[in-house]
């Protein structure tokens, strides 16, 4: 996702009830979200799709690292060796 321009990115409720088709190209063609405020604070962030599906599979990524980091911690963990002939064993197969 593109970094975010405060003085493009940020829209009123108002301008953006009266701009939603020239909204959503700017979000679609630059990938950066769009914040839309009311009474001057931040209340919804609008996403290009595809910019969002990409934070969903960053997110669950993450979340499988932690897990990981975890079960390491807790001893579950495996050697390198036996983690790559196990492998190499269900790949031959």
């Amino acid at each position: 996702m593109q970094r975010m321009r405060i003085d493009q990115d940020i829209h009123s409720m108002s301008e953006f009830r009266t701009g939603i088709a020239t909204f959503l190209k700017q979000v679609h063609d630059t990938k950066r979200p769009l914040v839309i405020t009311q009474h001057g604070k931040g209340v919804a962030v609008l996403l290009d799709v595809s910019e969002y599906e990409a934070m969903q599979e960053k997110i669950e990524l993450l979340g499988d690292i932690q897990i990981s980091i975890a079960q390491l911690g807790a001893g579950k963990g495996i050697e390198h060796n036996l983690a790559k002939d196990t492998l190499l064993d269900r790949i031959t197969k």
